[in-house]
C-alpha cells in the first residue's frame, strides 16, 4: 500500500476547520444573547422587579428578624446599618436557660436575631448579597428552593422557626423572583451567622 504524505496534513486541516467552527459557533451564541445557566447572568432585574421585591420584603416583615434591632432614643429599633445582615457575628449567645414547663417554651436575644426553643437554637441568616457570609453565590433557583422546600439550598438541612417559610412558600415564582431580585441590590455585609445549634439531649 502505497503512503499518501498529503492525508496527515488533510486531516490536520479538517480538524482544525471544525475546532475554528465550534469556536466561532460559541462566539456567536455568547454574543447572540443565548439564555446563561439559572443565577449565571449578572443582568439587572427591571426595576419594577425591584421595585416589588422592596415592598415584598417590606410588608412580610423580613426586617423584624433578620435586621438586629439596637437601643435608640425611645427603646429597640432596626440597626439599618446592618439592614438584614442576620444574627451579628459579634454577639456570642450564651446556652439558653433551662426552657420552662408549659406554654412559655421560646426564649429571644435582645436582637431579635436568635431564637431557642424545642428545636435548639436558630439564628436569623445573611440575606445580604455578600458572596462570602451572605446569598452573593445563591442563584435564583436556589432561593426559591428554599423557600419552596424549607430546606437549606432546598436539600439540606431544615429552616427552623421562628422562619416563616410554610406561608412564604405561597408566593408564586414571580414574586419570589422579585425578592430574590430586591436582595441582589441591598449593601452587601460581611457577616458570618453561626450554625444552629441542635436542643440538648
Amino acid at each position: 500500500m502505497s503512503h499518501d504524505p498529503a492525508r496527515p496534513r488533510s486531516r490536520a486541516a479538517i480538524a482544525l476547520a471544525i475546532l475554528a467552527c465550534a469556536t466561532t459557533a460559541a462566539i456567536a451564541a455568547t454574543q447572540s444573547g443565548a439564555p446563561k445557566p439559572d443565577g449565571a447572568a449578572n443582568t439587572p432585574a427591571p426595576a419594577e422587579t425591584i421595585a416589588r421585591g422592596k415592598y415584598l420584603v417590606t410588608i412580610a416583615g423580613c426586617n423584624d428578624c433578620h435586621t438586629p434591632l439596637k437601643m435608640g432614643p425611645q427603646g429597640p429599633e432596626p440597626d439599618m446599618d446592618r439592614m438584614l445582615s442576620g444574627h451579628p457575628a459579634s454577639l456570642v449567645m450564651p446556652p439558653p436557660t433551662k426552657l420552662p414547663e408549659g406554654p412559655w417554651q421560646v426564649q429571644i436575644a435582645a436582637t431579635s436575631t436568635a431564637f431557642a426553643g424545642p428545636w435548639g437554637v436558630s439564628y436569623t441568616a445573611n440575606l445580604t448579597p455578600d458572596e462570602d457570609t451572605g446569598l452573593g453565590l445563591w442563584s435564583l433557583a436556589n432561593f426559591r428552593d428554599t423557600l419552596r422546600t424549607g430546606k437549606h439550598l432546598g436539600r439540606g438541612r431544615d429552616i427552623l422557626p421562628p422562619m416563616p417559610w410554610p406561608m412564604y412558600r405561597n408566593l408564586t415564582d414571580a414574586d419570589i423572583e422579585a425578592v430574590y431580585s430586591y436582595l441582589r441590590t441591598i449593601p452587601a455585609i460581611d457577616n458570618q451567622v453561626p450554625e444552629p445549634v441542635p436542643p440538648a439531649g
